[in-house]
């Protein structure tokens, strides 16, 4: 029975180090962190990696709910799946007891406030977007192909295959340069 942490947060300028210390002080001496968004699960191979690690009788230690799953359902289906295989969840700064029902309700509510934030930020940063476009400040990536030498390669006799190879780029590419 040893108590597991997970450290998490969003971007690769974002710190680790005071949820790793809060976990270490919770009493866990193994710790997984990530630098990786928390609103979808996939892609968080250290989350997996622990997750298939945690025996019966452990306990997953997060700093806050948020920290595991900014998206209700993925928060939900951790639950489901530690509370299957007898693994407890705590949570260092909310009183988090997955065994009570009003320690389940409240674990609920905090999945919904955790995605709302994550949708209210979503917003923000469509509005944002918008502004910048109407302004003509945003004009979203550079191509990074260039089209007009696709189609001189390809006037030129070369089939897609060896342009896509000449340019660097993939064959899916030329053909939609080609189709435009």
């Amino acid at each position: 029975m040893a108590a597991y942490g997970y450290a998490r947060v969003s971007t690769i300028d974002q710190n680790l180090t005071s949820q790793e210390q809060a976990l270490r002080k919770a009493g866990c001496d193994v710790i997984r962190a990530e630098k990786a968004s928390g609103t979808r699960r996939k892609g968080r191979s250290e989350l997996e990696t622990l997750l298939h690690f945690l025996r019966p009788g452990d306990t997953l230690v997060v700093t806050r709910i948020d920290r595991l799953a900014r998206s209700i359902k993925d928060l939900q289906d951790i639950v489901h799946e530690l509370k299957a295989r007898n693994v407890a969840l705590k949570a260092t700064e909310q009183p988090i007891d997955t065994q009570s029902a009003a320690g389940k309700a409240f674990l609920d509510m905090l999945g919904v406030f955790a995605e709302f934030e994550t949708n209210l930020r979503r917003e923000r940063q469509l509005d944002g977007i918008a502004l910048a476009k109407r302004r003509g400040a945003y004009r979203g990536r550079r191509p990074s192909i260039d089209r007009a030498e696709v189609r001189r390669l390809h006037a030129a006799g070369l089939g897609p295959s060896a342009i896509a190879r000449r340019l660097g780029i993939g064959r899916a590419s030329v053909y939609r340069a080609l189709n435009e």
